[in-house]
């Protein structure tokens, strides 16, 4: 298993971009509209995805700000096998709060859980 990213709503995706890579040297990694879910994602870091963790910006459209404490979404785990990862992490007393499947509006398989605390931690699998 490796850290994958963070993801951090925005209310300006153009002016988190330009923060994180003018203001922090980050590189802006990709950038994809999803029309159909209303929603723009793009990565950031300090190096490429397969091998550096990096942070994920959303941008809902219509919705220009945030609550401070709604700001932050999840951090992401990759691991090889999303499925059996939800089973022994059942097996073993977590919370699975979205069992593993295709994301929505996309193909990658996906699922999410819950620390003891209420923070979600996003399951993706290992892209073969």
């Amino acid at each position: 298993m490796r850290l994958l990213h963070t993801m951090l709503r925005t209310g300006d995706l153009d002016r988190a971009v330009d923060f994180y890579t003018h203001v922090l040297g980050m590189k802006l990694l990709r950038r994809t509209d999803y029309p159909e879910g209303k929603f723009t994602l793009a990565f950031v870091g300090y190096g490429d995805e397969s091998d550096h963790t990096v942070i994920e910006l959303t941008y809902n459209w219509g919705t220009d700000n945030y609550d401070l404490g709604d700001g932050f979404g999840h951090i992401a785990i990759e691991v090889d096998d999303v499925y059996a990862t939800c089973e022994q992490i059942k097996r073993l007393g977590g919370k699975v709060v979205r069992e593993a499947g295709p994301m929505k509006h996309g193909t990658t398989i996906i699922a999410f859980v819950a620390d003891p605390d209420g923070y979600k931690i996003e399951l993706i699998g290992k892209k073969h």
